[in-house]
Formats: structure tokens, sequence, C-alpha cells
């Protein structure tokens, strides 16, 4: 797909972002009382910000989930990963296929999060770890700030992932990917509101959006 197409098309999806800001600030509404979540989970967060901010970086550990996430999501989409390189400078795959999503998965789908809730998962249906829900979320907590501040950081420098695919329709993409894991997430994990109810208000405030520009247009 060339890169004026990819322009365009981000171009007519900025409503779409729009409403799914506004979704997310009205499930963070509802969710706001969820004391039991949030404070660990914040807890977590902050623990992982003051040592992203005093100890050395570990960029080996941020490089290796970077490209084992382009290697799972092109086994996702039916491809094969030939060769995978990690260094703390950087690293690379090879692979037989790529898209968007596979290019750029990395800046949006937390993998080590994902690892830390499918790991709970299984050791809950095999020891009840029930009573463990407050180290659930402080380690989720930890895994998702880890997740935000080093891609922020690799973002500061020129990504060969972006560039290939346009930096408005990379930012789109990255948004409404991590949009959509918090619009998914935080449901799951305060269960205050349903996922239904978290899509049904990103559709609403999108549609808001696009009443709004009919308007002015």
């Amino acid at each position: 797909m060339p890169k004026w197409l990819k322009f365009i098309i981000a171009a007519l999806l900025l409503p779409v972002c729009g409403g799914a800001g506004m979704a997310l600030l009205k499930v963070l509404q509802a969710c706001g009382r969820a004391d039991t979540t949030w404070v660990p989970f914040l807890g977590g967060a902050a623990c992982w910000i003051i040592i992203f901010c005093l100890l050395p970086k570990p960029m080996w550990v941020y490089v290796f989930g970077h490209e084992l996430t382009h290697a799972l999501w092109t086994w996702l989409f039916g491809g094969e990963v030939k060769k995978m390189k990690v260094a703390s400078s950087g690293g690379h795959v090879v692979i037989s296929k790529t898209n968007f999503l596979i290019a750029l998965a990395p800046y949006f789908f937390p993998l080590y999060v994902a690892l830390v809730v499918g790991g709970f998962a299984l050791g809950n249906l095999i020891w009840n770890w029930h009573g463990y829900l407050v180290w659930f979320h402080l380690c989720v907590g930890a895994a998702y700030a880890f997740h935000v501040t080093l891609t922020f950081h690799v973002l500061q420098t020129r990504q060969s992932d972006i560039t290939g695919q346009g930096y408005l329709f990379s930012a789109v993409v990255i948004f409404l990917g991590n949009i959509s894991v918090l619009l998914l997430g935080i449901p799951l994990l305060t269960a205050r509101v349903g996922i239904l109810n978290s899509l049904g208000w990103w559709l609403e405030a999108t549609g808001k959006i696009l009443h709004w520009l009919q308007r002015v247009l």
C-alpha cells in the first residue's frame, strides 16, 4: 500500500482516535473507585518509573520483547521467522511476510503485560492464586509502565518500523492500538464496566465527533 494512501486512511481515522480518547476517559471515570486495583497498579507503575529514572535502562530486555513481538505477530499472520538478533543497541528479525500490524505491533502490544496476565491466569487455574491479586495488579502496573516508558524512549530515535509505514499512519495505528488495549484491559482488571460498554462508548463518541464535523464542514 503506498504511503500517500496510508496518509489518507490515517487522516480519515482521526475522528476514531478522538472517540477512543473520549471513551477511555469515560471508562476511567466509571472505574475510578476500584481502589483494590488502582492502588497496587499505580504503585507498580511508580516503582518502575523510579527504576527507569535512576538506574541504567534494561535495553536488552526491551529489545528482546520488541523483536519477539514482531515474531509472534508474524506467526499470527501465518508467516515464518527465519532469524532473530537481539542486542542492547538494537535488533532485527528476518521474516517471510510483513504488514503494518506486524511492523508496528511492538509499539502498541505490551508483551510483558500479556506474559504477566497469562502467567497469573495459569497459576490461578492450577494453584488458586486469587489471594495474590494485589501482587498481580502491582506487576501489571510495573509491566505496563515498562512498555510505555521504553516505547517512548526508543521513539525519540529514528525507527525503520515507523518511517516504513509513514509517520501519521504509524501514529494513528500506535495510538489506536494502545487505546484498544486499555479499553479492553481496564474493564477486565477492575470489573466495574463491561467490555461491550467500553466499546459502545467508543462508537458513540466517534459518532458524536463525525456529527460535529458534518455540521462544521
